[in-house]
């Protein structure tokens, strides 16, 4: 086993892992240790097991370095070609499985392609030469499921050993103990997992009278996953809560709390949310991985002269800089993307947020306590005790707190903040109907974004095709391009997107910079409509008009952009 596992064998796969960041020196040193009082787990296998590297980042790896090809789920038979020559047992012990044979050999695929007397074995059993793909371990392990005849999903294996026909839901002590049984873990754990390899923001996990329904939110959109069996209800729930540190004998008012966990290899942050249905209570998980979040502006969709506009505006020393939009839209993310830009060791920033999503170097956040009377509004009367130089608060809610910060604006501080609004105009307007008075918006503020959040095309899959004369004409698209084929282009599906034709999302903005006849237009209180056309003729692109240029430049499709935009 020593040799199977020594250091040269692996050299190359765990350098590839910790120069692409999915692997430390500390993480590797503690599953050396724990491989050698586990002689039976190859250090792969200990990798994913301990969660310091996830199934699909192995198999990506082994891929790269030996030159073999990847499989999906998809590329597995259900049928396999050494079923009469191979035992199910020495299958799973090695995680391999059988896709094909013919007269020049069998094609296998395996987790660990280093383990050489794998291959030799599978040759002396078939009498026939091996050609070998890499398949992630959880693919591997469910395709051996239904060649050998159980089929199961695993949401069904995760329940095996559970009793929970007469779980007692009212008995509170069996419900703790039903909570901290294998099964219900595996099963929570298992939930989490799917979230975290399939990119989701957030888990909804619903319970009705039949069924209890969990929902992943990737991209954007909500998508039906594997469901634990409705008798499992209230030990899964339970479970959430007991993990999140929260009241499990409570389940007539909301409660919120927050999970740290490492899973395959990351760092998470959750918040989790539960609120009282019909049928049991709603939980709703925010997932907030903080080694993938992207506080760069030209990755999150700030490109062009919108974009030039907004990092002169977030250079000026003091004044107001809003980020408007709907839940969802990533005003958070562009905060601190914004908030990342000023962290230079010159500048004191603090923050006021409910909840405090990501914690950055360098910068002093407050996490509001409405509850104890650590509001926005008294937080930021000590802020400016604090001699900060740029103060961020989380969202203006209330007039109280919209007058602390204006104030603080007027005193020499940057102020960057969120309102719910739907275009940018509309934020000024929105202020005015809080109460603050014309005269002091028009001298503190700078500028408002408003922006939206589109999904991407997948690179891999997306097709081109050209747009039609209708559709050129009903669009007006010859703004954007007066000459030549214009080409859109149309989401396909692959396994890099788990064939829904869309990975990520990047944001389409509008900015309007506060100009004297902006500031004229707000002291005569005009509506919003008629100060958004006063800043399109000053050259303010909208969020419409953002997202038809990314959807020409083959980012994203019309349909997108018409789905978030209200202009159409």
């Amino acid at each position: 086993m020593d040799t199977v596992n020594s250091p040269e064998r692996y050299a190359e796969f765990l350098s590839v892992l910790k120069r692409n960041g999915k692997l430390s020196d500390s993480d590797l040193a503690k599953a050396r240790r724990m491989q050698k009082s586990a002689q039976d787990d190859s250090l792969p296998q200990m990798l994913i097991k301990l969660g310091l590297c996830s199934d699909a980042d192995v198999a990506e790896t082994f891929a790269k370095t030996r030159g073999l090809q990847r499989l999906r789920p998809e590329n597995f038979p259900p049928q396999s070609p050494l079923q009469d020559q191979v035992s199910l047992r020495f299958l799973k012990y090695h995680h391999a499985v059988g896709l094909r044979s013919d007269d020049d050999g069998i094609d296998v695929a395996v987790m660990d392609p280093e383990d050489d007397y794998l291959p030799h074995a599978l040759r002396l059993a078939t009498g026939k030469p091996i050609r070998l793909h890499v398949g992630q371990l959880s693919d591997i392990d469910a395709a051996l499921e239904i060649q050998y005849g159980e089929g199961r999903s695993q949401m069904d294996k995760l329940m095996d050993g559970l009793n929970v026909e007469e779980q007692g839901n009212e008995d509170l002590e069996h419900l703790k103990d039903l909570a901290s049984e294998a099964p219900i873990i595996r099963m929570v754990n298992f939930i989490l997992q799917k979230a975290v390899e399939s990119r989701a923001s957030d888990v909804h996990i619903e319970p009705f009278e039949q069924s209890l329904k969990v929902r992943l939110r990737i991209d954007g959109v909500l998508q039906d996953i594997d469901s634990p069996p409705v008798a499992s209800t209230a030990a899964v729930l339970s479970r959430i809560k007991i993990m999140a540190k929260l009241n499990i004998a409570e389940r007539r008012l909301p409660q919120d709390g927050r999970i740290k966990l490492q899973m395959i290899g990351k760092e998470l942050d959750l918040r989790v949310s539960t609120v009282p249905t019909l049928y049991g209570e709603s939980v709703v998980i925010r997932l907030l991985d903080k080694e993938n979040a992207v506080l760069d502006f030209a990755a999150l969709g700030f490109v062009g002269r919108q974009a030039e506009n907004f990092m002169e505006v977030l250079a000026q020393p003091h004044g107001i800089i809003l980020i408007t939009g709907p839940t969802g839209s990533g005003k958070s993310t562009s905060l601190y993307a914004a908030l990342k830009t000023l962290n230079t060791s010159e500048r004191k920033i603090i923050t006021v947020e409910d909840p405090v999503e990501y914690q950055l170097d360098g910068i002093n956040q407050i996490q509001a306590k409405p509850q104890i009377g650590l509001t926005f509004a008294s937080a930021l009367r000590s802020i400016v005790r604090q001699d900060p130089d740029v103060v961020m608060i989380g969202e203006m809610r209330d007039l109280e707190t919209a007058k602390i910060a204006v104030q603080s604006a007027l005193t020499g501080h940057l102020v960057l903040s969120t309102l719910h609004t739907n275009d940018a105009a509309a934020g000024i307007t929105r202020l005015q109907d809080m109460g603050l008075e014309e005269y002091l918006l028009s001298s503190t503020i700078n500028g408002i974004l408003a922006q939206r959040l589109v999904r991407k095309l997948c690179p891999a899959c997306k097709q081109a095709q050209p747009a039609s004369d209708t559709l050129i004409e009903e669009m007006q698209l010859r703004r954007w391009q007066a000459e030549g084929r214009i080409m859109l282009h149309k989401p396909v599906g692959c396994p890099l997107c788990n064939g829904i034709g869309y990975k990520g999302r990047l944001a389409i903005i509008e900015f309007l910079t506060m100009s004297d006849s902006i500031r004229k237009q707000i002291m005569k209180h005009d509506e919003a409509y008629v100060i958004q056309q006063q800043a399109i003729r000053e050259g303010m692109q909208t969020m419409y008009e953002d997202g038809i240029g990314k959807a020409l430049q083959g980012i994203t499709t019309l349909e997108e952009v018409l789905r978030v935009t209200t202009e159409a």
